[in-house]
């Protein structure tokens, strides 16, 4: 199967998402305690039919149910997925390129860091975004 040519401006967004990584696990969190430090709704309120009875059961669906913490676990577990299925020097290649803050190097220093050539950068960084593209299903 061949993979799908990713569109510039969606390699522009997986860049992004790889580049706030950390951001989003802080995002996650918040979210989670956000949902859990909000009642769900008041004891001795009427129950419906279709919603969970017990107050866990309530935490617990609108953990599960939540979009926005679904979207940002999903792309936080691509990014951490094909992370952990690279390489050590694409590895390296990403936390010198995306995780590094400030981010004081080039492209050249990145390369000469990983004793490869800049070009040679680019093919790991364009593997990397593809493979993250292809996790997410974004074309």
């Amino acid at each position: 199967m061949a993979a799908i040519k990713l569109r510039s401006g969606t390699i522009k967004h997986i860049e992004a998402e790889i580049y706030d990584y950390h951001d989003t696990l802080k995002r996650i969190k918040e979210r989670r305690e956000e949902l859990m430090s909000n009642p769900p709704r008041e004891e001795g309120m009427p129950s419906s039919p279709t919603l969970p009875s017990s107050t866990v059961e309530r935490y617990a669906t609108r953990l599960t149910m939540d979009r926005q913490l679904q979207e940002l676990e999903r792309v936080a577990l691509a990014v951490e997925h094909v992370y952990n299925l690279c390489d050590d020097g694409r590895k390296k290649l990403i936390r010198l390129k995306y995780w590094t803050k400030p981010q004081l190097k080039s492209w050249e220093g990145i390369a000469l860091d990983l004793h490869i050539s800049k070009r040679q950068a680019y093919r790991w960084r364009d593997e990397v975004v593809q493979a993250v593209g292809e996790q997410l299903g974004w074309r």
